[in-house]
């Protein structure tokens, strides 16, 4: 989200909302010296240029920059969903490197969770058959006192027989992270996950994000471009032309926007 449009946004931080963990030295997920290149020669672009980075258990980063500087692609790379030119990726203690397509599969199936700007539900499903998809195609039942859990704590408890037409975008965007968590993944990432929604919505969205850390215990990386959502976080992570150049730790608005002005305009940190 472009700066000017900040000051228009209207929702703000509950009390519970802004509650935050205290650090942990369990890493979920890191990136060692991770370069992604694409192209070759003089139409050569390195997108990630040497970024070493570790994601907490039970932690909400939040990755920002100007558009190029390669947030998007250390998330997709982290997730399994992109590969590193060199470098390593490491959930928990696994290189993705070195694990088969098969096996890669598998990890992203069972452990990762996504959440992207768009909804991505099927028209002819109603919620609950949404959420449940995942687990449906793995040949799997869904973990009952979990869903509960889940459902109660996005308040889609009144929803779950409705198809995604007959919901808000709000709520279709819930039934999106519904659909992330049923698995109970080691790790959530969220790709501007407010960028379809009204300024009310969003905030519901970031405000379930940031229970899922706090109340289900859950690790979440989110990729926005506003600093009122990357505020939800525990911490955000600044890029510039592909490197890690900064990070603020319980981050308020106002400090993130400072921080993003002077990479914008090419200050050094």
């Amino acid at each position: 989200m472009a700066p000017d449009r900040v000051s228009a946004m209207s929702y703000e931080l509950s009390d519970g909302a802004r509650q935050r963990r205290s650090p942990n030295t369990n890493i979920a997920a890191s990136a060692h010296d991770a370069v992604k290149v694409y192209g070759a020669g003089e139409n050569a672009v390195r997108a990630l240029d040497g970024v070493t980075v570790d994601f907490e258990q039970g932690r909400f980063t939040a990755i920002m920059g100007p558009s190029g500087s390669g947030k998007s692609t250390l998330m997709q790379c982290v997730a399994g969903l992109d590969q590193l030119t060199s470098g390593r990726v490491l959930v928990g203690e696994r290189d993705l490197s070195e694990l088969s397509d098969r096996a890669l599969t598998l990890l992203r199936r069972d452990e990762i969770g996504f959440v992207f700007q768009s909804f991505n539900l099927l028209p002819t499903l109603s919620a609950a058959e949404n959420i449940t998809l995942p687990l449906a195609l793995a040949g799997r039942r869904p973990d009952g006192a979990w869903l509960d859990q889940v459902v109660t704590t996005l308040g889609l408890a009144d929803r779950l027989s409705h198809r995604p037409t007959e919901l808000s975008g709000g709520q279709q965007q819930r039934v999106a992270v519904a659909r992330a968590l049923v698995a109970r993944p080691q790790l959530m990432f969220a790709d501007e996950p407010t960028g379809n929604l009204d300024s009310r919505a969003g905030g519901e969205i970031l405000a379930f994000l940031r229970r899922a850390v706090r109340e289900l215990d859950q690790t979440v990386v989110m990729v926005t471009h506003d600093p009122l959502a990357a505020s939800y976080a525990d911490r955000v992570l600044f890029l510039a032309d592909g490197r890690l150049v900064d990070e603020l730790s319980d981050p308020e608005p106002e400090r993130i926007l400072d921080r993003l002005k002077t990479l914008t305009e090419g200050v050094a940190p």
